[in-house]
């Protein structure tokens, strides 16, 4: 068992692409580094490595290895930096409680979710480093982690503690951007900025295949850590290259998408091809509730020949099923049942963050390889075709600049569109029920 564990730290130390951006990075003898860069391209593993070799190598010192929340830092660090430092060796175990992993040299190197940002005080920390900084609490640094690392420590009188802080960049309205822009501009020797894109790693069909996948704005923070503003129109792609005059046809399968806002209740209807979606029918009711919808969609569609729909919408419209009581979604499909209808329901278990569901709509809308697969019956969908023409962000947020009517149908199709081609999650959370 233990030359086993031995040979998996061992293996665990691969070789890299070099990088010239980040061999600089690891050879500068700077304080502070600030490490905008792209998703998959190897700032993470850079960190790691690096505070695992400080550790092997100098021993009687705390390290500390950061992330937004404990259960983040855990699933970024925790089994990584056992395997780096080959902690199947140490003398002390690794403690799996505290997250401290304990090197013989008496070197430690604890993992701490900045949830709490308090946790970093109290110790005289030799250096760290912080992944996914773009989410870390707001003045998180100002108040708990700079001071934390600029404790005197009088043992060590002439000695500072260093910090870098990595991730993806995630718009303007946060500290990573400040700090970033000071790192960058302000000519102060404690700082630096470090800077590259993911396609200098990644191969050319994993970068084709995140331009297919995302808008153009998100592959810009994600995949070259551009600081992207959320400011304007969110979909701001939308233009005459949706626009249709396509019509439902009778065999097809229709996706029937909601959002329960009791006025305008606000449904759409709209077909798959192949990967596109086309949107060609909405349904838009004052003053009314989930059963109504449906009995419009059952009157409109009544000589529709495919008699199977799917189902999206919100979570939050299955309320009261898990006692055994009506929901929206239970209301409608007791009148397809009614009137002959199958149906299937696509509902995640959760509601997708409202960023990724933006981000799926805009990628459909056009996505960074410039490639156009939703559309629009401008004619037949006024609501849906004003609703991406108009709805703006808050300045700095991923929210609505004001409540309009039109923005309701642009969270129904956004679940749909989510549900269908989620580009948020690594594991999308979905949850089918079927009647046939």
């Amino acid at each position: 068992m233990g030359n086993l564990l031995l040979n998996r730290s061992l293996s665990r130390w691969y070789d890299l692409k070099e990088h010239p951006v980040q061999r600089k990075l690891i050879d500068d003898d700077v304080r502070f580094k600030i490490v905008p860069a792209g998703r998959r391209s190897g700032k993470s593993e850079r960190a790691k490595r690096y505070l695992a070799h400080k550790a092997l190598n100098n021993g009687d010192e705390m390290y500390f290895a950061a992330a937004p929340t404990r259960d983040q830092a855990k699933k970024i660090w925790w089994d990584d930096l056992k395997l780096l430092t080959f902690s199947s060796s140490h003398i002390k175990s690794p403690s799996e409680s505290n997250l401290i992993i304990y090197l013989p040299n008496n070197t430690q190197i604890h993992i701490i979710g900045l949830d709490v940002p308090a946790r970093m005080e109290g110790t005289f920390w030799s250096g760290g480093i912080i992944d996914e900084i773009a989410n870390v609490k707001t003045d998180s640094w100002a108040l708990n982690i700079r001071p934390a690392l600029d404790t005197f420590n009088p043992t060590r009188p002439d000695y500072k503690a260093w910090c870098w802080l990595i991730g993806v960049p995630e718009g303007l309205n946060n500290d990573y951007f400040e700090l970033y822009q000071y790192a960058s501009s302000a000519n102060d020797p404690d700082w630096k900025a470090y800077h590259w894109i993911s396609a200098d790693i990644l191969p050319d069909d994993i970068i084709a295949s995140a331009k297919r996948s995302m808008s153009t704005k998100q592959y810009k923070q994600e995949y070259e850590a551009s600081f992207e503003t959320a400011t304007g129109r969110i979909y701001e792609d939308y233009s005459k290259e949706n626009y249709t005059n396509e019509a439902i046809k009778p065999h097809e399968q229709l996706l029937w998408y909601h959002d329960f806002n009791y006025t305008p209740m606000s449904n759409g209807i709209g077909v798959r091809r192949g990967d596109d979606i086309y949107m060609l029918d909405e349904i838009i009711l004052t003053s009314a509730v989930s059963r109504q919808s449906a009995m419009e969609f059952v009157e409109r569609y009544k000589n529709h020949q495919n008699k199977n729909v799917i189902i999206y919408g919100d979570p939050a419209g299955r309320a009261g099923e898990k006692h055994g009581h009506a929901s929206d979604y239970t209301d409608m499909e007791d009148v397809l049942r009614l009137n002959n209808w199958k149906f299937t329901r696509r509902v995640k278990r959760k509601a997708p963050a409202i960023k990724d569901r933006q981000n799926a709509v805009r990628a459909k809308v056009k996505n960074a390889a410039g490639e156009v697969t939703l559309f629009v019956n401008t004619q037949l969908c006024p609501y849906t075709h004003k609703g991406l023409s108009t709805v703006q962000y808050k300045k700095g947020s991923s929210f609505l600049e004001e409540e309009t009517d039109y923005q309701h149908i642009t969270t129904a199709f956004g679940y749909m569109i989510d549900y269908e081609f989620p580009v948020g999650q690594q594991v999308p959370d979905l949850f089918e029920v079927k009647f046939v």
